[in-house]
């Protein structure tokens, strides 16, 4: 299975999806660019940042992934 395809179907499952968890859960290290796919092709993806602390203790932006409702019963039928 490829990398965007773990991406796509973790997705799928109504998850959502950072740099930190596509590495630890499925491996990916550039997300960013699977996204960028998944979206050419067509896939609705909604990005949202989300403020988390760094390991300095630092406030930080990280971008979040995710399948809206909508998209999500589309892919149940």
């Amino acid at each position: 299975m490829s990398q965007k395809d773990r991406v796509l179907q973790y997705l799928k499952q109504g998850k959502v999806l950072n740099r930190l968890n596509a590495w630890d859960e499925l491996g990916v290290i550039e997300a960013p660019a699977r996204i960028s796919e998944l979206r050419h092709e067509g896939h609705d993806i909604q990005t949202t940042m989300k403020q988390v602390l760094n390991r300095y203790g630092e406030q930080v932006r990280i971008a979040e992934w995710f399948m809206p409702w909508q998209e999500l019963l589309r892919h149940e039928g």
